[in-house]
């Protein structure tokens, strides 16, 4: 197999690395055989070491040679746990809340758990880059190997809107990158031409300048997004099939099937992939290979149980779903009855998305309704992504916004704003984007515009007097300092959350009819005189309240409920299904607490010292926190409730 040590002294300076000084020592004493002192052939049996462990014919002995490099490998390049931010923590509560469950406590048995995840995914998807370049396939020239793992260690996350590899730092949680062999090879052919001086063949001029670097990060970045099946031709193709992993089944042939592709599914990583399963099943579309396989990941679902919708992800950045692949979720939603219901307005607007994309990818006229839709006047586009569809900024990003907005409203151009100092200049009927005003601490003089088209920040005034907030806030707003409710409008639609975690006391409190966003009263210790929304989209935070005398719960609640304040039952009326988190861990005693019937997120009562009189709900699909039971009678609630057996903490 061909050899090119010179390429590797060039490119690291290999040769005087104590790594190569070492082999050059070991190979005198072992063989009793002097090493040249010139750079090329200290480089080569440096490499050649390497081959002598993986041609052993001894298989037993290779493996442990192998698993010796791993465990050096591990070692050296994963992340230390004191190495991985806070920031790592918080990211898992803010997909929580972003799904509806809430924010769980950052306990040390949640850092933990997320340290041993973070570490375990590193390591398996180092280990794949060594099972691999140590395997019979992997018939590459040595250089070529070396030149590859040592490049694939720096490399981070696979940055979707950048089409690039994110640079690997100390502090780098992500797994380290795909292993696409097909990718891998086509790389190392066009790099092995290269070094003979042969005609590459290539007329993208973008891709000759990028071999010329000799960048793999760079390189192999190109080869991988420009994989037929992930070309725009290639994801035209939406023929396949979908593939359902039942609940509690082997997590290994779903992360298998993921393997290679440029995804930024977590459920890639085998940890992540094992929990998710133990929560509920978990569906995949593969479309058509080019060789008529249906192994392409294209779309994913993610149950809460078996019968809700968790999350459902595309390919695209953020992951969102590709523009093609529309058709075959919306089939798919049909399927869940009413749980896909909720799920057809994303659907909805993804489609409206995608037509709207293509119309000015072919360079043509938008419309008034398709720009109302682009703009968000009327609502927020919904996607299945975490991040807003980057299609919105690719159709807005050249455009004239304000003209646009004249056009859309009807409206004179200088009742549009655009910054905070138009905004607040008075008689604007339409303020777009997020307006941040959380250093105002009085609101004398303040006029808002009608509607705000993002969120609206008023997080640092403590008295509503004077303030006449906007019609409309399609986004969140931040009261957050405000102590009472006395003066207080609120906007009649509200596509947000709602923070008023401030007040004292929910007299003179009127809230919106539905809220589509998270509620935050955890400031309130008393119910008396609050009437909640009749539908909250979102978390409802009622932690304060310490009794449940005079609490009426809204009939929809779509994500978690926070009642950790309460230290009895009484009273307490919870809904039949809680689509989140319940906190309910103030409680010492289970008397007179009726649990919902459905609980999709986590059940927290750490506060109950006694099971007695304790009837769990017949579904929980999150863990069920019990700490402060013994451990015979967390047994007997095992044993009564076999479902949950595995989740009882």
């Amino acid at each position: 197999m061909e050899k090119n040590p010179e390429f590797l002294k060039k490119k690291y300076n290999l040769h005087n690395t104590e790594e190569v000084k070492k082999a050059s020592e070991r190979t005198q004493k072992t063989k009793e055989e002097k090493v040249s002192q010139k750079p090329q052939e200290q480089i080569q049996n440096y490499l050649d070491r390497f081959n002598e462990i993986l041609q052993r014919e001894d298989t037993d002995k290779k493996q442990r040679g192998i698993d010796a490099f791993k465990k050096i490998s591990h070692d050296k390049f994963v992340i230390k746990p004191e190495n991985i931010p806070y920031r790592a923590f918080e990211l898992e509560q803010d997909i929580a809340e972003q799904q509806g469950h809430g924010r769980p406590e950052i306990t040390q048995e949640f850092k933990e758990r997320k340290i041993d995840e973070i570490i375990g995914t590193q390591e398996k998807s180092l280990d794949r880059w060594t099972d691999y370049l140590s395997s019979e396939d992997a018939m590459y020239p040595d250089w070529i190997k070396y030149w590859a793992f040592r490049s694939m260690l720096e490399m981070g996350k696979f940055n979707k809107g950048k089409e690039k590899f994110e640079k690997r730092t100390k502090d780098t949680v992500a797994p380290f990158p795909p292993l696409n062999p097909r990718a891998l090879a086509q790389v190392s052919d066009l790099m092995q031409k290269k070094a003979k001086k042969e005609d590459l063949e290539i007329e993208d001029e973008e891709f000759q300048k990028l071999l010329q670097t000799e960048n793999f990060a760079k390189i192999y970045a190109y080869v991988l997004k420009n994989l037929p099946e992930f070309s725009e031709k290639g994801l035209e193709n939406i023929e396949g099939e979908w593939v359902k992993y039942e609940q509690g089944s082997d997590h290994m042939p779903l992360v298998e099937s993921l393997e290679g592709y440029p995804l930024e599914w977590c459920t890639a990583g085998e940890d992540v992939a094992k929990t998710q399963l133990e929560g509920g099943d978990f569906y995949v579309y593969y479309s058509k290979d080019s060789e008529g396989n249906n192994k392409i990941p294209r779309l994913a679902i993610r149950m809460n149980g078996k019968n809700e919708i968790g999350e459902i992800r595309g390919i695209e950045k953020d992951q969102n779903i590709d523009q093609y692949i529309q058709p075959v979720l919306d089939e798919k939603l049909e399927e869940f009855g009413s749980e896909g219901e909720a799920y057809k307005t994303k659907s909805a607007d993804m489609k409206r998305m995608t037509e709207i994309t293509q119309k000015y990818r072919d360079g043509q006229e938008l419309t008034r309704e398709d720009l109302r839709f682009v703009y968000e006047v009327d609502k927020p586009i919904e996607g299945f992504g975490y991040g807003k569809d980057p299609r919105i900024k690719e159709v807005i990003d050249d455009r004239d916004i304000r003209s646009d907005l004249v056009f859309v409203l009807d409206v004179q151009p200088e009742e549009i704003s655009l910054t905070r100092e138009e905004a607040l200049s008075g008689n604007i009927k339409f303020h777009y984007g997020d307006l941040d005003l959380s250093g105002l601490n009085s609101a004398e003089g303040l006029k808002l515009p009608e509607t705000v088209n993002g969120y609206l920040d008023l997080s640092g005034l403590t008295s509503a007097e004077g303030v006449k907030l906007p019609e409309t806030v399609n986004g969140d707003l931040y009261l957050r300092s405000l102590t009472s409710a006395e003066g207080l409008k609120l906007p009649e639609i509200l596509n947000g959350d709602l923070d008023l975690r401030g007040l004292t006391s929910a007299e003179g409190l009127k809230l919106p009819e539905t809220v589509n966003g998270d509620l935050d009263l955890r400031g309130l210790t008393s119910a008396e005189g609050l009437k909640l929304p009749e539908t909250v989209n979102g978390g409802l935070y009622l932690g304060g309240l310490t009794s449940a005398e005079g609490l009426k719960l809204p009939e929809t609640l779509n994500g978690y409920l926070d009642l950790s304040g309460l230290t009895s039952a009484e009273g307490l009326e919870l809904p039949e299904t809680v689509n989140g988190y319940l906190y309910l861990n103030g409680l010492t005693s289970a008397e007179g607490l009726k649990l919902p019937e459905t609980v999709n997120g986590y059940l927290n009562l750490n506060g109950l010292t006694s099971a007695e009189g304790l009837k769990l709900p017949e579904t929980v699909n999150g863990d069920l926190y019990l700490n402060n039971l013994t451990s015979a009678e967390k047994e007997k609630l095992r044993q009564k409730y076999p479902q949950h057996a595995n989740k009882i903490l």
